[in-house]
């Protein structure tokens, strides 16, 4: 059958466009009976034992990377559940052209590539996977913290360009003792207090929840006010606002601790990026660390190569150990609601 033989596609853009072509001829002349097993289109990569579990289960799997929009709305009607991580939007025009869609599967946390609204009113679920890389998450932000306060990376490149500028950096810091505030105690800003806190950190947070789904013992709760001026660092784990509004910006900058370290590995947006860049260069914030950014690559690099700035490709939940979890619960939710 063609969906056998489609099972594994391979990713061309023309051997795509074939593959619609004649799906689209087969539902004019094919008086064949549907088979009762349910479609799933994944648009970005997934573990492969997530893909063999998935058809294990009876799922017809097709894996397409690097669809254009207009492949997407094409393809897309044909499926009965999507698989996507951030790199594909899942807008308006691919959700009215999803006319067998049941399900979205968000590989990861965020659901901000996905129209939630769009999505609700055609009674299509959104599932994501949020437990899955709490704890990659939360040691990329420890890692950071540790690069921050010794200044790794950049020891790390002055060595291997022939350089021993010991004395050029002997002014570390240590984290002990130091105030690590945490906007967002979910799970992740949460395992991430615990860990700081056991590096001798007092750790303050600030969630909209009266009892967040992080808390821990030694957590000291403080409104978002409140936490600005008493921390040293300063860790983002909140997701975006309905607005798109950055959580920190200039007037937040300016209510924090001259010197501040901040931190954002959460979701790009959430800081104001000139706004950082002006307070690098007056030294105000005395060093950031991102993983993520508003626009993903940046086009504008000066952030990025401020000398007092650590920063990864959104690295967060990319671990081994993660990314089998994340497969295997993408798999489990398909299975268990199709």
């Amino acid at each position: 059958m063609l969906e056998e033989k489609y099972e594994t596609l391979r990713q061309d853009e023309q051997v795509l466009s074939d593959f619609i072509e004649e799906q689209g001829r087969r539902s004019e002349t094919d008086t064949v009976s549907r088979v009762d097993s349910a479609r799933v289109l994944v648009c970005d990569p997934i573990p492969a034992v997530a893909v063999e579990r998935m058809r294990a289960g009876g799922l017809r799997v097709d894996e397409w990377g690097g669809l254009s929009p207009q492949m997407l709305e094409d393809l897309i009607g044909d499926y009965d559940a999507v698989v996507v991580r951030s790199a594909t939007r899942l807008g308006e025009r691919p959700l009215a052209a999803a006319r067998r869609l049941r399900l979205i599967v968000r590989a990861g946390v965020g659901t901000d590539n996905i129209d939630l609204a769009a999505a609700a009113s055609r009674d299509i679920a959104v599932l994501n996977t949020p437990k899955a890389s709490t704890g990659s998450v939360a040691e990329l932000a420890l890692g950071m913290l540790l690069a921050l306060a010794r200044r790794i990376p950049q020891a790390d490149a002055a060595v291997k360009s022939g350089q021993w500028p010991k004395k050029e950096f002997s002014d570390g810091i240590e984290l002990a003792g130091k105030t690590l505030g945490i906007i967002g105690v979910g799970r992740i800003g949460g395992t991430l207090g615990r860990c700081a806190s056991a590096l001798g950190m007092a750790v303050v947070g600030a969630d909209k929840a009266r009892e967040p789904a992080g808390w821990f013992e030694g957590l000291e709760l403080l409104s978002f006010e409140e936490l600005l001026p008493r921390a040293d660092f300063i860790s983002i784990h909140t997701p975006s606002s309905e607005e798109g509004r950055a959580v920190i910006g200039r007037e937040e900058i300016v209510r924090m601790k001259d010197g501040v370290f901040l931190l954002n590995c959460a979701r790009g947006g959430l800081v104001d990026e000139e706004a950082l860049l002006a307070a690098l260069e007056s030294g105000k914030v005395c060093g950031a660390a991102l993983d993520v950014f508003a626009g993903e690559p940046p086009c504008d690099l000066r952030l990025a190569r401020h000398p007092r700035v650590v920063c990864t490709p959104h690295l967060g939940a990319s671990t081994q150990g993660a990314q089998a979890r994340i497969g295997l619960e993408i798999a489990q939710l398909l299975l268990e609601r199709l």
